[in-house]
């Protein structure tokens, strides 16, 4: 079950601003590799971070799994 939150506009503004960043660096990201990678990469990061992951640590462990670019 889901926690209830008594204010949902903290909520977003909380989350968007936590995810932000990483939306900025997957697109820089897929004009480097693909967007497919790039989706890719930020899904896993912020699935990392969902799980209680620092959100520098959790880029450090997907940026671990590529190799040559490619998961």
């Amino acid at each position: 079950m889901y926690p209830s939150y008594t204010t949902p506009h903290h909520l977003k503004q909380e989350t968007l601003s936590q995810v932000g960043p990483w939306v900025q660096y997957g697109l820089n990201e897929a004009q480097k590799t693909s967007i497919p990678h790039a989706m890719m990469e930020i899904a896993a990061i912020a699935y990392l971070m969902g799980k209680g992951y620092d959100p520098r640590m959790a880029h450090q462990i997907v940026e671990s799994w590529e190799v040559d670019e490619m998961f």
